[in-house]
């Protein structure tokens, strides 16, 4: 009878481990600290490299911000979006939302082999994508916030979920904010991280559709404007000519992109649609009259998104190269 009883309290004792370590994996939380004793100056090193680049081209910012977006709409905040195609990995680089259009993963990998030669294997190349975006941000005139860190990488990627849950230029409004809604991000966060569009360009296959179709929510003027750099005909050359997303001062965050939507003046389809009689247009009105607001409400989104689904514990892995599994 006492070995019996014995055996079950060991059984329970083993069972309540196995139940804690799951848990234990489950609710490991990001903390603005992991580092801090790991690979104390690795985020003054990844700042160094943004900073460079940014100052070498001012649109690589709003790239970078991107690629962190582009990141965590699929799988999570995982660097998915950096692995190259292999034999296993169907690339999310090819997708059509990101191909020949999503921009610095060499600036990435930069700053990754920088952080290696500090700490190996210990910073992830999840937690870059995430540092870099807010570098970068604050790199011209935007908000900075507190990173949450401890993401690891994924080993997997998916270019299905790439193609068919990223927001396209063409959604309508309601399309956009049931894809952010599907990550946890509401119609004001929607919005909110719209407004990066305040720096950066687009290329002309993306907007030459509504530039040419005399809709009644374009300005006549930015029309004109827009269709000089932009020509009708559909080649790789015309297709690949940018326009600023920003009119106004396309290389500093402010709150101008909203101005602008009041204006008619949006660039894209789903950029205009934010301001276009539906329910986000008290949002586009507010954030056009008070860049403040927006700063801070654009800091507590990107850390919002930072916090979807990222591989923490022991998932994932800390990839010695950002393009490639281990």
């Amino acid at each position: 009878m006492g070995y019996r009883i014995s055996r079950i309290i060991s059984s329970f004792v083993t069972l309540t481990l196995v139940l804690l370590a799951g848990t234990t994996s489950i609710n490991a939380q990001l903390s603005s600290t992991f580092y801090d004793s790991a690979c104390p100056n690795a985020l003054s090193t990844i700042r160094t490299v943004i900073r460079t680049a940014v100052s070498k081209e001012r649109r690589m910012a709003a790239s970078l911000i991107r690629l962190h977006f582009h990141d965590c709409f699929v799988q999570g905040c995982d660097a998915s979006i950096l692995l190259d195609e292999t034999s296993t990995i169907q690339s999310e680089k090819t997708a059509l939302p990101n191909d020949n259009s999503v921009r610095g993963y060499g600036i990435i990998d930069q700053a990754k082999a920088e952080v290696e030669k500090l700490c190996p294997q210990v910073v992830s190349c999840a937690d870059i994508v995430a540092v870099a975006a807010r570098d970068a941000s604050f790199a011209v005139g935007g908000p900075s916030w507190t990173v949450k860190l401890g993401r690891r990488d994924s080993t997997t990627a998916s270019r299905s979920l790439a193609n068919t849950e990223l927001p396209s230029f063409t959604d309508d409004l309601q399309t956009l904010i049931s894809r952010f809604d599907n990550k946890g991000l509401t119609a004001r966060d929607m919005v909110t991280l719209s407004g990066a569009h305040t720096i950066g360009q687009a290329q002309c296959s993306t907007f030459r559709g509504r530039i040419y179709n005399n809709a009644s929510d374009i300005d006549a003027g930015f029309g004109s404007t827009r269709r000089r750099g932009c020509p009708s005909t559909i080649s790789v050359e015309n297709d690949k000519k940018l326009a600023a997303l920003d009119l106004v001062t396309p290389n500093s965050f402010d709150n101008n992109y909203f101005k602008n939507l009041i204006q008619k003046k949006g660039l894209l389809r789903s950029d205009q649609v934010l301001f276009s009689g539906g329910s986000t247009d008290t949002i586009v009105s507010e954030y056009s009259k008070n860049p403040t607001t927006f700063k801070s409400d654009f800091a507590a989104a990107m850390i919002k998104m930072g916090d979807i689904q990222p591989l923490t514990g022991s998932a994932g892995i800390i990839r010695k190269i950002c393009s490639a599994i281990n």
